[in-house]
């Protein structure tokens, strides 16, 4: 198994790992990428709105961590926020999500960051497991905020 940068020529095998994480996560019925989304956001645009690492095994992509920076944070260094990590199921409880992490881990390096950031589903045990396992913790100080895309366009257009 190597963990590497996802190319191009991985995307017609990526999505279909996208699309078992949105059944496994529960928002299938939203989901919205395609191969052009995947093509033009992660790796026709300079600089990429995405980068990603995929674990591959004998020729076929196994799991996925798809991330990005935000690079500009009070600590004047920039953040990588962890958008998924989906390791299929048959190759779980293997190492795969631990090399993965250690992957974005030594991009966060490189990157001279401050942090690594991501959010999990507060139904998923089995993850939060993993990621404290390897030292993350749960931030106890911060509440996640959304706004939906019906209730950020009616503030913009309202009086």
């Amino acid at each position: 198994m190597q963990i590497r940068r996802a190319l191009e020529a991985d995307i017609p095998n990526l999505l279909p790992l996208m699309r078992e994480l949105a059944v496994f996560e529960k928002y299938d019925d939203a989901f919205a990428i395609t191969e052009e989304v995947l093509r033009e956001q992660g790796f026709r645009r300079s600089p990429p709105d995405f980068h990603c690492l995929v674990a591959e095994e004998n020729g076929a992509l196994i799991g996925l961590l798809v991330y990005y920076f935000v690079p500009f944070t009070y600590r004047a260094k920039p953040n990588v926020i962890i958008k998924e990590l989906y390791v299929d199921e048959k190759h779980r409880s293997k190492g795969v999500g631990e090399l993965l992490m250690k992957a974005v881990a030594a991009e966060a390096v490189k990157a001279n960051c401050g942090q690594i950031k991501w959010w999990v589903a507060k139904w998923n045990d089995r993850s939060i497991q993993f990621y404290e396992r390897l030292g993350a913790r749960i931030d106890p100080e911060w509440h996640e905020f959304q706004m939906s895309e019906k209730v950020f366009r009616d503030l913009a257009a309202g009086p």
